[in-house]
């Protein structure tokens, strides 16, 4: 994978660890389905045992309030960078018809994010999420 791209997941702060692990997967696998150059080869044990490729690059995960969250996301689809959306309707739903269903009835700049994932260039990443902090 080229140093020259980046992978990273923004997620508001005030959700419940077990609500920011699940949007973190949710958003990264739009990445992955999107832009398959992100993934690596298989992985193989010392016993032959084949696993699941997974990324070819690290994948940076920010934490922000609602307001950076928003001001984030504007700023990457301004820059018209790959991004996959998690709002706080698709904790209610249980499945991809609904999800897609919940975000296509709000405009883009009424989304409740509760996260996103966003793949890029380095530096037109790095300018849409500048200020945010890395998750602790």
């Amino acid at each position: 994978m080229s140093a020259k791209t980046k992978i990273a997941v923004v997620v508001r702060d005030d959700l419940a660890a077990w609500q920011r692990l699940n949007v973190t997967a949710f958003v990264v696998s739009g990445v992955a389905a999107r832009v398959p150059e992100t993934i690596g080869e298989d992985y193989e044990d010392g016993s032959g045992k084949r696993y699941l490729p997974m990324f070819g690059q690290p994948v940076l995960v920010y934490a922000a309030d609602a307001e950076a969250l928003t001001a984030a996301h504007a700023k990457a689809v301004e820059r018209d960078l790959a991004i996959a959306v998690y709002t706080d309707e698709l904790f209610a739903t249980n499945n991809d018809v609904d999800n897609r269903a919940a975000v296509r009835a709000a405009p883009t700049e009424k989304l409740a994010l509760a996260g996103f994932a966003v793949h890029g260039g380095r530096n037109a990443v790095d300018k849409a999420l500048k200020g945010l902090s890395l998750h602790p």
